[in-house]
C-alpha cells in the first residue's frame, strides 16, 4: 500500500463566509494522468472572499469539491511545486501559478497545455480556460522573470504577483470593456470601495484616458491612502457618495457591494450613469442594492469580458499584447503603496481569512498564507 500523506486543508463556511475549519485530506496513490501539487503559498484579498460571497452564483465552489454540505473549498491565486507525477509529459519540480485550494497539497488529473497544465477534473471541464489553468513559471509570459525581475528579488515578486495579477487583470478588463463602449459618454468613472487592490488596478487603467476624472469612494480612515496613490482625480467618503459627480456623467464600477451608497449614488445622478458595473462585495454584510434610478446594476465576469469587447469592435490582439507590460509596471510600482505580509500556518491562514473579510488588514499590506509552518 502507497503511503498517505496528510494535507491540511482551510474549508469556509458557504452561508457564512467568515465562520471557518481545518480539515486533514488522507492523499494515497496518485490517479494515472494526474499530479501531486506542494502549495507553497497564495494571497488572500478581498478578491479572494469575493469569490466565497459568489460561490453559488458563479460555481466557485466545484473548483475543489469539499464533499460536504455546508463547508466548502475557496480558490486562491498562488503557487505550488508538482512534487509527484502520473503524467507522462509532467516532470517531477515544475513550478506553477494558479487558483488552488487554501491546502497543503492537492492532487490534480491533467492535461498539458502550451504555458503548463488544465484542470481536467470533471468539476471543473465546465469552467473557463482562464480558471482552469496552471502557468509554468519557465514558461509563463506574465512571469515575473519574463519582466527581468532578478533571482534575488523574485521571492517578493512572486508574492506581489499573487496578490496583484488577478485583481489587475480584472481591472484591466473592466477598463477595456468600458473603452469599447466608449465609456458611455462618461466624463467620470466612479469607483465603491476605491481602497480595494481590484479597484486600484481598475484606477491605474482608467487614470491613463484624457478627459476622464477618477473618482474614488472610499471609508474615511482610507481617505489619505487612496488619494497618496495618484490614481484618483477625487476622493469622498461613503457617505457623501451623492457629491462624488457634481456635474457630468458617469460610469460606475462597485467593489463594494454596499446597496444604500449604491442606492444613494443612483438617486444622485440618476440618468447620469450611463453604465452600473457591479465586481465585488467587500461590504459582504451589507444589503444588495436595489436601486430604482439610472441603469440595473451588471454583474461584470471577466473571464468572458473579451468576447464582449470583441463583438463591440475592440482589438483584442493589441489589448491582450499590452497586458503583460501594464501588468508588470503596476506590479513594480505597488512597491510604493503595498508592503507584503507572510501568514504561515494552519491557525495563521485561518487568522488571515478573517482579517481580510472583517476589514482588518489595511489597504497598505497585502496577505501572503501557506498552510505549512
Amino acid at each position: 500500500m502507497a503511503d498517505v500523506l496528510e494535507s491540511t486543508v482551510l474549508e469556509v463556511n458557504r452561508s457564512a463566509i467568515g465562520e471557518t475549519r481545518l480539515v486533514t485530506d488522507q492523499l494515497g496513490e496518485l490517479a494515472d494522468g494526474s499530479v501531486r501539487f506542494e502549495i507553497e503559498r497564495f494571497s488572500i484579498t478581498a478578491n479572494t472572499t469575493t469569490y466565497a460571497e459568489f460561490g453559488d452564483m458563479l460555481d466557485y465552489w466545484s473548483f475543489w469539491p469539499s464533499g460536504h454540505e455546508v463547508f466548502g473549498r475557496v480558490p486562491a491565486m498562488g503557487w505550488a511545486k508538482v512534487i509527484e507525477s502520473t503524467h507522462p509529459g509532467v516532470q517531477v519540480g515544475g513550478r506553477y501559478y494558479g487558483w488552488f485550494p487554501m491546502a497543503q497539497y492537492i492532487d490534480v488529473v491533467v492535461g498539458t497545455t502550451r504555458t503548463g497544465l488544465r484542470d481536467d477534473s470533471p468539476n471543473r471541464a465546465a469552467h473557463a480556460a482562464v480558471y482552469r489553468a496552471f502557468d509554468r513559471t519557465d514558461l509563463d509570459p506574465l512571469h515575473p522573470a519574463q519582466a527581468g525581475v532578478a533571482a534575488a528579488d523574485l521571492d517578493e515578486a512572486e508574492d506581489r504577483h499573487a496578490l496583484l495579477r488577478g485583481l489587475f487583470v480584472t481591472g484591466y478588463l473592466a477598463d477595456g470593456f468600458f473603452q469599447a463602449n466608449s465609456y458611455y459618454g462618461a466624463d467620470h468613472t466612479v469607483v465603491l470601495s476605491a481602497s480595494s487592490k481590484t479597484a486600484i488596478g481598475y484606477a491605474a487603467c482608467a487614470s491613463t484616458h484624457d478627459g476622464l476624472r477618477v473618482v474614488g469612494v472610499t471609508s474615511p480612515g482610507n481617505v489619505d491612502a487612496v488619494e497618496a496613490l495618484g490614481y484618483y482625480d477625487s476622493v469622498v467618503t461613503y457617505d457623501d457618495v451623492a457629491s462624488a459627480v457634481p456635474e457630468g456623467s458617469a460610469v460606475v464600477i462597485d467593489m463594494a457591494g454596499n446597496g444604500p451608497v449604491v442606492v444613494a449614488l443612483h438617486d444622485a445622478l440618476g440618468d447620469r450613469i450611463g453604465y452600473s458595473m457591479v465586481i465585488g462585495r467587500t461590504h459582504h454584510d451589507a444589503p444588495p442594492a436595489q436601486p430604482t434610478s439610472g441603469p440595473t446594476p451588471e454583474l461584470f465576469f471577466a473571464p468572458t469580458a473579451m468576447d464582449a469587447m470583441r463583438d463591440s469592435g475592440l482589438d483584442a490582439d493589441a489589448f491582450a499584447a499590452a497586458m503583460p507590460g501594464a501588468l508588470a509596471e503596476f506590479v513594480a510600482g505597488s512597491s510604493a503603496w503595498m508592503s507584503v505580509d507572510r501568514r504561515n500556518g494552519a491557525v495563521a491562514a485561518a487568522g488571515t481569512w478573517s482579517d481580510v473579510l472583517t476589514g482588518a488588514v489595511p489597504p497598505s499590506i497585502g496577505r501572503i498564507a501557506s498552510l505549512h509552518p
